[in-house]
């Protein structure tokens, strides 16, 4: 039965084959040239006394079109190989009437489709695996310097759950393909669902995974020269701790935990964007927030990818439950 599934099979596998060649051609080649890129970096700031902001700033805008053209592949990549491998694996057979020679013989409904699974979902997760491998490799000095790993796009793109999202597309795929038994609606609603997934993961669950640690900011001049953006409101966003995921911040408080007088606070806008950092560090003002910390990110991974296979785990129990209902 692997034998036989594998020949079905091999057309898809040589051209993931092929095009995972190129694709690592492609990234070694990046990697040594971001590499080479660092080390230049890092020998330019040796006697520099603004702590190389500058010229890593220039290191990662420089490959931040590149890396984020590869994110983006990597991250649709669990998604193609369900629509394409896993939504045809069962569908096909059911729309072409094959399954019935398979099925009178001595080899059960269930191990038919375990088997056939196996082969493909292995193939995908060895495909994203080695894509998600040589991407994290590649980029992991580019990854240093910005130190956002918990970005929902940098996320879902290294280690360990680009493999899990490829088991994960695979079971729903084919599941789907076994359910609706036409090869189109079932590839559409492969992408559909993924996609989903896909969103709601980051936006919704991931936020949750483990509870955040308080924090208290204090909006020194230096740190508010770093934010992303100020509001009318007396509200910030983008305050930053190195290396870790801020999940949630907001209003300026003062010292006894008020939020910051209206007037003060446009006293302080009002004067120019090169005055207002040292006019609010004055006003002593401070942010509370929540953060998920650095050290977590592995615990991350592990348990988004444990997720994302236990639903693939159900989806293969319901798969051999529903096969053996009636076929014709």
């Amino acid at each position: 039965m692997i034998w036989m599934s594998w020949r079905q099979f091999r057309t898809q596998a040589v051209v993931g084959a092929v095009a995972l060649t190129v694709l690592a051609i492609c990234l070694v080649i990046l990697g040594m040239q971001l590499r080479h890129s660092y080390d230049a970096a890092l020998a330019l700031c040796q006697g520099r006394g603004d702590g190389c902001a500058g010229v890593m700033n220039e290191f990662s805008q420089r490959y931040s079109t590149r890396l984020y053209l590869l994110d983006g592949l990597l991250i649709v990549v669990p998604g193609i190989l369900g629509t394409f491998w896993g939504a045809p694996l069962v569908a096909r057979e059911l729309e072409a009437g094959t399954h019935r020679l398979v099925w009178n013989q001595s080899l059960t409904r269930r191990r038919w489709l375990a088997v056939k699974l196996l082969v493909v979902g292995v193939a995908a997760m060895a495909v994203t695996g080695l894509f998600s491998l040589l991407l994290t490799w590649a980029a992991s000095p580019y990854d240093q310097v910005t130190g956002d790993r918990f970005t929902g796009l940098l996320f879902g793109t290294r280690n360990l759950v680009p493999v899990a999202y490829a088991a994960f597309a695979v079971v729903l795929g084919a599941i789907l393909g076994l359910t609706i038994r036409r090869t189109v609606p079932a590839m559409a609603l492969t992408i559909v669902v993924f996609a989903v997934a896909q969103i709601a993961m980051p936006m919704l669950i991931r936020p949750h995974l483990l509870p955040p640690v308080s924090v208290t900011q204090p909006m020194t001049a230096e740190t508010v020269r770093n934010l992303s953006s100020m509001k009318a409101d007396a509200t910030v966003r983008g305050v930053q701790i190195p290396g870790a995921w801020v999940v949630s911040h907001g209003e300026l408080l003062t010292s006894n935990g008020e939020p910051v007088e209206p007037t003060r606070y446009h006293e302080c806008v009002l004067l120019g964007p090169d005055a207002v950092p040292e006019c609010l560090a004055g006003l002593d003002l401070h942010v509370e927030g929540a953060y998920q910390p650095a050290d977590r990110y592995w615990s991350f991974q592990w348990l988004e990818a444990a997720i994302f296979l236990a639903l693939g785990g159900l989806l293969l129990g319901l798969g051999l439950w529903r096969i053996q209902g009636r076929f014709r």
